[in-house]
């Protein structure tokens, strides 16, 4: 599994690359951004792990001597948290102040999905208190760019620069040309997350199904009764104990395996 001083020193390595060094601005090699980003994928299949790499990935291919870092945002609906990936404490920091004023031009990409381009954040007179923070941290400029997703999930990449004359025109289509790619397996971690959620909980259903029809079946032996009877004496009994009928079935089951069965089940 790659670490994120193993995705800097690959950045490095001779051949294609993103890297945007002075005014050498190469164009983007797709198909090399999407092997590495799908390497990222495969070695962090966990959305967060996987979108602090991304970040990592991104301030190094983008960067410029060190000086430009970033920060991503990802809400994959209107009423979860965010999660949130920084390329380093300068970045993580910037956005949390974003957070905590609940705004900030990385959070109006993403809700607006329209890309932000600070040119000089010392003229800007947009989100002044985040603006004064960030002025007081030596960023100069800032590019924040969203992230096409699926369905309700919405996502931006922030950029930030100390050096204000950075961003030029020729970086900033190169970073529109890499956020596509990013988009993409993005859209594929969220996609992996989603799948596997609904996995464990169909297998939480199941399981959980699987012992209130056991301890059904128990309550029948036991007894004597119909399948229905059965159901509500259970139910009766988490009703009076205050405890779930799942709870109670699976307690059942468990005390079964290593117990004497009791002749009849109480539901008091």
């Amino acid at each position: 599994m790659s670490d994120s001083r193993e995705v800097i020193e690959d950045a490095a390595v001779p051949g294609p690359r993103l890297h945007v060094v002075a005014d050498d601005v190469a164009s983007l090699p797709p198909e090399t951004a999407a092997a590495r980003l799908q390497d990222l994928l495969v070695d962090h299949p966990d959305v967060h792990a996987f979108l602090q790499e991304l970040a990592v990935f991104t301030a190094a291919t983008l960067g410029t001597e060190g000086d430009t870092y970033c920060g991503i945002t990802l809400q994959r609906s209107v009423h979860e948290q965010f999660t949130v990936g920084s390329s380093g404490d300068r970045a993580r920091a910037m956005d949390e102040v974003q957070y905590e004023h609940d705004d900030g031009p990385c959070l109006h990409a993403l809700r607006v999905h329209d890309e932000v381009f600070i040119a000089d954040a010392r003229t800007e007179t947009r989100w002044p208190g985040f603006m004064e923070h960030i002025r007081r941290n030596d960023v100069g400029a800032m590019f924040c760019l969203p992230l096409d997703l699926e369905g309700k999930a919405r996502a931006a990449l922030n950029l930030y620069a100390e050096d204000a004359s950075v961003f030029s025109e020729d970086y900033r289509r190169v970073a529109r040309a890499f956020t596509v790619q990013a988009s993409q397996a993005l859209k594929l971690a969220v996609r992996v997350a989603q799948h596997a959620a609904t996995a464990e909980d169909l297998h939480a259903v199941l399981q959980t199904r699987t012992e209130i029809d056991l301890a059904v079946g128990i309550i029948m032996g036991q007894d004597n009764c119909s399948q229905k009877d059965a159901f509500d004496k259970m139910r009766r009994a988490s009703n009076a104990r205050n405890v779930k009928v799942r709870v109670l079935a699976a307690g059942m089951v468990a005390n079964l395996n290593g117990t004497v069965p009791r002749a009849h089940f109480d539901p008091s």
